[in-house]
């Protein structure tokens, strides 16, 4: 799994990411980012890479939730 920066421009990546819920309402951005996820985990297509994410977002998550 990577975790160091690989995209080319990460900032004009986020901004399209941005860009691509403007306007939606909470229910479908969500959508939206479910669907985006499982067309990503396609593109990587490594069930063990796929499942190190998983665990590293999760533990990501919950470091920044008890973080004072």
């Amino acid at each position: 799994m990577r975790t160091t920066p690989n995209i080319p421009d990460p900032d004009a990546f986020y901004e399209a990411l941005l860009d691509t819920h403007a306007g939606l309402p909470a229910a479908d951005s969500h959508a939206l980012n479910a669907r985006l996820v499982l067309l990503l985990a396609n593109q990587v297509g490594d069930q063990d890479v796929l499942l190190s994410c998983l665990e590293t977002a999760r533990d990501t998550a919950t470091q920044r939730r008890n973080d004072p």
